[in-house]
């Protein structure tokens, strides 16, 4: 019992660290950031976070790795209401390109994210993500519904894609302009991997 208490007592420690980081990186940003003022925030000292995250560097992975959680799930909500497994596929990806417009994930996730962290598509959640991708991709195919095509290599193509439209939507001075831009732009190169009819019948 006490070891599970200790567990419990971990736990919620980092979760009151992670939500205090979440609303000062959101607020002020990562670089401006005071740890004390986080760590007082949620009545705890400096050493929980190291101790915790090891670093200020390591609670941004753990708030972005939050982040990331909810998202997929948003997108995954997204794709279930579609009647078509393309049409999910396709939802799913315009989702994610949508949420670049949240002040939230557009500061954190999309701007301070890479400034710290490095490249996005060398993080470790992109690897699930392209796993899922490529897969989707082979389901897709073996329906008929999209081209034969290597899918590892088309999934991180339509990855980074969608990832390069979100960043470039969250770094622009009129994201809301950009928007439905990179939205047309997306479908238009997403309809090339689709069979058309005229292969069907050549075929």
């Amino acid at each position: 019992m006490a070891a599970k208490r200790r567990a419990e007592q971990v736990e919620e420690t980092r979760a009151k660290l992670i939500q205090a980081a979440r609303a000062a990186f959101s607020g002020k940003g990562y670089a401006a950031a005071s740890m004390d003022e986080l760590t007082a925030s949620a009545g705890l000292t400096r050493g929980a976070l190291y101790h915790n995250f090891g670093d200020k560097k390591g609670l941004l992975q753990a708030v972005i790795d939050q982040i990331d959680g909810e998202i997929l799930t948003r997108m995954r909500e997204a794709g279930a209401r579609e009647a078509t497994l393309w049409d999910a596929f396709i939802t799913e990806a315009l989702t994610y390109i949508e949420m670049s417009l949240e002040p939230e994930v557009q500061r954190i996730m999309l701007l301070d994210g890479p400034a710290v962290l490095g490249d996005p598509s060398q993080w470790p959640n992109q690897t699930a993500c392209l796993r899922t991708t490529a897969d989707t991709l082979e389901a897709l195919i073996a329906q008929g519904t999209v081209r034969e095509v290597d899918a590892e290599a088309a999934a991180r193509l339509v990855n980074g894609a969608a990832l390069n439209a979100a960043l470039w939507i969250a770094a622009s001075d009129a994201p809301h302009e950009v928007l439905p831009r990179a939205i047309s732009a997306f479908k238009v190169l997403m309809s090339g991997l689709r069979v058309q009819r005229d292969d069907s019948a050549a075929s």
